[in-house]
C-alpha cells in the first residue's frame, strides 16, 4: 500500500508494510478517498491494516482530530496523488503492536499523536506512527477530547515559543482565538505570562476570556487596528487582509508569524519588524509537556462536534464552515466502550 508525502506543493508515494507472502492480511474499517473532491468523497469502507516497520507502534485508535488541513488535502489542493488515500493526523488510542526497535511505549499504552503529513492515516481504526512523534495521551481526559490537542497545540506552541520567542509580559495578538489553533494559543500565551488580545465574534468572547484572554475584539463590529498597538508579536490564524492590516500595530522589531501564508518582505522592512510563515511539525516530546499542561489545568482543549467515523464527511462539512468554536473530532470506539476510569 501506498501513502501520500507532501514535498513542497506536491504529493509524492513510500511504501507502508504489509503482511508477509502467505499470511492472511487483516483488515479494519477506514474512511478512504479514491479521487479528489469534497466531503462527498470521503468513503467509510475495509481497508488493509498496516503493520509497523522498525520504530514504529501501531495504534488502535479511538478517536481522530478533524483539520483544516484534512478537507484541503481532500479537495487536491496538494497535487496529484495516488488512491486510495487515508487522511487524518491527529488520534488518540492504545498501542496494539511495537515494530522492531520500538522501546518508548509498551502494548496497551495510552498515546496520542500528531501523525507527520507524509503518512496521515488517522481516518480509521489502526494508524502506523514513528514513536518518537508519538506521546503518553493525558490522564485526565478522554480520547475524544486528546484527539483534538496534537496539531492545534503544537502549532501554537511551536509558532508562539520557538518561532516567534514570545517572552513573559510581552503582549500578542491571536487572530481567530475561538478556532482549533487559536484556543490553544490564547491559554498557552497566558500560561507563558504574555498579556493576550484576541479576535473573535461576539459569541465567542466570554468563552475566550474564560481561557485568559485579556482583551477580545469583535472582528465583525471593530477594527482591531483603532485599538490595538505596539504588540510584540502577532500569531495570524485567519490571513488575507486581516495580515495586511496587522504589520501597522506590531513594535519595531516585534514578530507577525503565520500559519495562512507568508508575510511580505516589503511590509516587514517598511515597518522594522519580522516575520515568518510556520508549518507545524510532529513532535512527541513538546506533546508530552503539552499533556502535562493538559493534566494540571492549564490547558483545556474544546471540542465542539463529535461525529462517528462513518460520518466523516459530516465533519468535513463542518469544518469547512470555518465557524467551529474549539475542535471537531471523529469518534472511532464509543467511549461508552471506554474504561471507566478515563475521565470525560
Amino acid at each position: 500500500m501506498t501513502l501520500p508525502l507532501l514535498v513542497g506543493t506536491g504529493l509524492v508515494f513510500f511504501s507502508v508494510p504489509q503482511p508477509a507472502a502467505g499470511q492472511p492480511a487483516a483488515t479494519m474499517h477506514a474512511v478512504r478517498i479514491h479521487q479528489f473532491g469534497g466531503p462527498e468523497v470521503l468513503t467509510y469502507e475495509q481497508a488493509p491494516r498496516p503493520v509497523p516497520a522498525t520504530g514504529e507502534v501501531l495504534i488502535r485508535i479511538h478517536a481522530a482530530g478533524v483539520n483544516p488541513v484534512d478537507w484541503k488535502i481532500v479537495k487536491g489542493g496538494f497535487g496529484a496523488g495516488k488512491f486510495p488515500m487515508i487522511v487524518g493526523y491527529d488520534v488518540s488510542g492504545v498501542v496494539d503492536t511495537l515494530g522492531e526497535a520500538a522501546t518508548r511505549f509498551r502494548t496497551g499504552d495510552e498515546v496520542f499523536a500528531y501523525l507527520p503529513l507524509q503518512s496521515g492515516g488517522g481516518y480509521a481504526e489502526y494508524v502506523c506512527a514513528p514513536e518518537m512523534v508519538v506521546s503518553a495521551k493525558p490522564k485526565t481526559i478522554d480520547h475524544v477530547h486528546a484527539a483534538a490537542v496534537p496539531l492545534a497545540a503544537l502549532t501554537a506552541w511551536q509558532a508562539l515559543f520557538d518561532t516567534a520567542k514570545l517572552e513573559k509580559g510581552q503582549t500578542v495578538l491571536i487572530h481567530g482565538g475561538a478556532g482549533g489553533v487559536g484556543h490553544f494559543a490564547v491559554q498557552l500565551a497566558k500560561w507563558r505570562g504574555a498579556t493576550v488580545i484576541t479576535t473573535a465574534s461576539a459569541p465567542n468572547h466570554e468563552f475566550l476570556k474564560e481561557l485568559g484572554a485579556d482583551q477580545v475584539i469583535d472582528y465583525k463590529t471593530q477594527k482591531f487596528e483603532d485599538v490595538v498597538k505596539d504588540v510584540d508579536v502577532v500569531f495570524d490564524t485567519v490571513g488575507g487582509e486581516t495580515r495586511e492590516r496587522s504589520y501597522g500595530v506590531i513594535k519595531k522589531g516585534g514578530f507577525f508569524v503565520s500559519i495562512v501564508g507568508p508575510p511580505a518582505p516589503d511590509k516587514l522592512k517598511e515597518h522594522g519588524i519580522r516575520g515568518k510563515a510556520f508549518l507545524v511539525q510532529p513532535n512527541g516530546a513538546q506533546l508530552a509537556e503539552i499533556a502535562a499542561l493538559i493534566d494540571s489545568g492549564a490547558l483545556k482543549p474544546t471540542v465542539s462536534h463529535v461525529f462517528p467515523l462513518d460520518q466523516a464527511g459530516k465533519a468535513h462539512e463542518q469544518s469547512q464552515t470555518g465557524h467551529t468554536r474549539g475542535k471537531i473530532v471523529l469518534e472511532v470506539v464509543p467511549r461508552s466502550e471506554e474504561s471507566p476510569t478515563r475521565k470525560p
